[in-house]
């Protein structure tokens, strides 16, 4: 299966591609230059995730500012 440009994932689709590359790693069955490539490919998704989480983010404040609201809190799981 040919890989998509990394410009061309959405977010799911780059996760799920950064895990598969996580599993490959851990198998330990590539060879040292896949290891390497598959390395660098996982690094761009990782980095390219981080920017599309940032981007929402900001998309989100921008929204809450749009409607009044002073300023997001901070979610904790374990207090829920």
């Amino acid at each position: 299966m040919a890989k998509k440009k990394l410009e061309n994932l959405s977010f799911e689709e780059a996760l799920t591609e950064l895990d598969t590359i996580v599993g490959q790693l851990e198998q330990g069955e590539l060879s040292l230059e896949e290891s390497m490539a598959v390395f660098e490919r996982g690094l761009k998704l990782s980095q390219l995730s981080q920017t599309k989480l940032q981007d929402a983010e900001q998309k989100v404040q921008m929204l809450v500012n749009q409607n009044g609201e002073q300023a997001l809190t901070h979610f904790d799981a374990e207090e829920s």
